[in-house]
């Protein structure tokens, strides 16, 4: 038996820095290492400043989740300090979440996961006359003329013929693993350039509602904005930073937007793609344990109403969608993060998990220093922690989400897994799979981007009926604070759990932990040797090309890795304390 070692570094089309190391018995992957290799020292920047600008810094945790970071930092210091909200700011929270989703769903299936089905340079050889007969039999979208496609086959060469074919120029290309008809690639290529442009248009939601995008802006207690039904162009009796009738307008169209690509563009492609692939249906899943922690309040009484949530929250164990098991974020002994392979130190040492409330970074690093050849993964070899649910591995995402959708009896989520599952003709236990996830992102897009109607249409009747109210002072100012308190604020992201756990002493921040989605997903084996979701999920994979791991891009690429930890530190006034140039 041959033993072969490929190495993935950095692994490209993610956010953040990420490294696979995976050792091949034979052509077949017997072990997979993961590792994020630059530190999130957030947490440590937060100590000792006013909890109430703790979602600011705490959002640049990222650059391409934009908001799921503030939202759940200011969650967390409403759970704190028990504030709660009115329903329009929760329904504008709801809105921005959403839109993060369908946008973030979009361009992680066309801009960053797609070129592992779709095979660029082929779109060249492609009739653009078959091209859009085949567009219009999965689709009604207006784009599907053969002049439109003959037009985007002629930029691609143009790119090709230039030498400047740029993010596409060291692709895999003609790789034997590429299974799509030349036509079917100049499609989906075509749609990757349509999504630049309708992105540009769908973060409009964002600005309207926060100021910006991406960071919008978020406020404890409530939402940022004022609504305005007034006169006047700058909002009438709401001021200039009011949201009027026009900018509920831009708010509608934006939905009507999301909607029609969801259901137009990206649900026929991920089908059609997919019915090319079904032996990755059982290939790359890994745990088959999965937890949500829930996400969107629609019965106005907030998060705590767990029962109220869309999105569930819960544990599925070993695949098993008859049981759900309960979630308590605030119990020391359910949700722990361990470091054993991790290139932290614990105070109680490497061993022993922490509750977050409880969490340490200290970043006492003494280990290798790029570059290097391998890793020593028998000893630490990640910047990323290890969470586990009572000691057990979990994969959060959409798949878990859609997972739970459907074990808890949700009808539309029921009805539609079982439409692409018969027109796959696949059963369902093929979710729990690499094309699985990926499947489910897009299905949950089309969960999410209908309910966004309905969240719209109540901000509005609420409007309609003089409820303008979208901020609580009630408790804004820190002298009506306890002495010593603590909250947890979750949400689902758009790449799975993500919870921000708050220690509040003094009216300054004490300790502040946050565990996101790509830990629980990327994180490193534990010290009971269990491997992490990207880790398992790899295991058993043959490669057919070592030198062109397009096998691994698949299932990493199927998580939407968003590893985010890149070095934050400033000082309190906004300075910058150290530059590094990389030669």
């Amino acid at each position: 038996m041959s033993t072969q070692n490929v190495v993935v570094d950095p692994v490209t089309r993610i956010e953040g820095h990420l490294r696979i190391e995976a050792t091949l018995d034979a052509g077949v992957i017997r072990q997979a290492s993961s590792s994020g290799t630059m530190v999130r020292g957030i947490e440590i920047i937060l100590r000792g400043r006013d909890p109430r600008d703790a979602w600011a810094f705490a959002q640049r945790i990222c650059g391409v989740c934009t908001l799921v970071h503030g939202i759940a930092s200011v969650r967390a210091v409403e759970d704190a300090l028990k504030y709660p909200i009115p329903a329009n700011a929760e329904l504008i929270r709801n809105l921005m979440i959403a839109a993060q989703y369908v946008h973030d769903h979009v361009m992680h299936f066309y801009h960053l996961h797609a070129l592992d089905w779709v095979d660029v340079v082929s779109a060249l050889k492609a009739d653009p006359q078959k091209t859009s007969a085949l567009a219009q039999s999965i689709s009604s979208y207006a784009l599907s003329s053969p002049g439109y496609f003959k037009d985007v086959q002629a930029k691609i060469q143009r790119f090709v013929a230039s030498g400047q074919l740029g993010i596409f120029a060291n692709g895999y290309w003609g790789n034997p693993l590429y299974k799509l008809p030349p036509e079917a690639n100049l499609m989906a290529v075509a749609h990757y350039l349509e999504a630049l442009a309708w992105q540009r248009e769908v973060v409009k939601l964002h600005a309207v509602f926060g100021g910006k995008n991406p960071h919008p802006n978020f406020v404890v207690g409530g939402a940022p904005v004022a609504i305005s039904v007034g006169p006047g162009s700058s909002g009438g009796t709401g001021g200039a930073t009011a949201v009027n009738m026009n900018g509920l307008a831009i708010v509608q169209n934006v939905i009507r937007q999301m909607r029609d690509f969801v259901d137009q563009v990206y649900l026929p492609d991920t089908l059609a793609i997919a019915s090319f692939y079904k032996d990755w249906f059982a290939k790359g899943e890994g745990i088959g344990n999965f937890l949500t922690y829930g996400e969107f309040p629609s019965r106005g009484r907030g998060m705590g109403d767990l029962a109220g949530l869309m999105i569930p929250r819960g544990i599925i164990l070993d695949r098993d969608l008859g049981h759900v098991h309960d979630v308590d974020l605030d119990a020391a002994d359910e949700i722990q993060e361990f470091v054993a392979h991790s290139w932290y130190d614990y105070s109680t040492g490497k061993e022993s998990g922490l509750h977050p409330y409880a969490g340490q970074t200290n970043l006492n690093y003494s280990g290798p220093k790029p570059p290097y050849e391998h890793l020593d993964t028998a000893a630490s070899y990640s910047w990323l922690k290890s969470p586990r649910w009572k000691g057990k591995v979990m994969e959060v995402g959409p798949l878990a989400r859609v997972a739970m959708l459907y074990a808890k009896g949700d009808p539309a989520t029921r009805d539609l897994v079982g439409m692409a599952l018969a027109k796959l003709g696949l059963p369902p236990a093929a979710l729990f799979s690499t094309m699985g996830r990926t499947a489910a992102r897009t299905l949950e897009s089309k969960l999410i981007a209908d309910a966004m109607q309905g969240w719209y249409d109540q901000l509005m009747a609420n409007v309609r009926a003089g409820k303008l109210e979208t901020f609580n002072p009630a408790l804004w100012e820190p002298a009506t604070w306890p002495a010593m308190s603590r909250g947890v604020g979750f949400t689902e992201a758009p790449r799975g759990a993500l919870a921000h756990w708050i220690v509040i002493k003094d009216q300054r921040i004490d300790n502040y932990q946050a565990v996101v989605p790509s830990t629980w997903n990327a994180g490193p084996r534990d010290s009971l040797g269990q491997d992490g979701p990207y880790e398992a999920a790899l295991r058993g994979t043959t490669l057919v090309d070592p030198k062109q791991p397009l096998e691994i891009l698949r299932t990493i690429h199927s998580f939407d890795p968003c590893l985010a930890c890149a070095v934050h530190v400033s000082d309190r006034d906004g300075g910058s304390l150290i530059e590094v140039q990389v030669n």
